[in-house]
């Protein structure tokens, strides 16, 4: 998926600004897709250039004017023909995926810690997912189509969540057992 796809989607229902879009993506989209605000700002204008978003400026009282981004028809055709194209899983890259290849007894505490911060970050995340679905999702079979859609992703997501939350325990005890059998050696900490 490219990010345009995303910001399209952002817009399917609302027109907004940049500075709204950015935010609607820390909190909604942003959940499974990362952008900067900066890569929002510069897609949101080659978006504009393609034809696929107009946009509009609207004056304020004691502020800046705001520019508020909509889909034109053939940005909404342009979201459709994506949607019905065939999906990419784009693979991870995850350095603690290459550390583990590297395991011994004296990074073992080090690499159980991290494993700890990630499990802690998807804790932290799972607890907003699951106050999101209780408060918005709560009968998904009563919500508008597209609705059901933005359910499901978050579902997704859930789901995942608990499975790396499964292998995050399943890790640390191994982990637990490496270090009992092969205390480290002293070695100075690292930054």
């Amino acid at each position: 998926m490219a990010l345009s796809h995303a910001i399209m989607t952002a817009l399917l229902d609302d027109d907004m600004s940049g500075y709204e879009l950015a935010k609607a993506f820390d909190v909604s989209l942003g959940l499974f897709w990362h952008a900067s605000h900066q890569q929002i700002y510069q897609e949101l204008r080659k978006l504009v250039e393609k034809g696929l978003l107009e946009k509009e400026t609207v004056p304020q009282q004691g502020k800046p004017d705001k520019i508020v981004h909509r889909l034109t028809g053939a940005g909404r055709e342009a979201l459709a023909e994506w949607v019905w194209g065939e999906s990419r899983v784009q693979a991870g890259k995850d350095d603690l995926w290459v550390k583990l290849y590297n395991l011994s007894p004296d990074n073992v505490g080090h690499l159980a810690a991290e494993i700890a911060g990630r499990r802690d970050g998807m804790m932290r995340r799972l607890y907003l997912y699951e106050k999101i679905r209780r408060r918005h999702y709560a009968e998904p079979e009563a919500l508008p189509v597209r609705r059901q859609g933005v359910y499901l992703a978050l579902l997704a997501g859930i789901r995942e969540g608990e499975q790396f939350l499964a292998w995050c325990d399943e890790a640390l005890a191994l982990l637990a057992q490496v270090e009992s059998a092969n205390p480290a050696r002293p070695t100075a900490p690292r930054p």
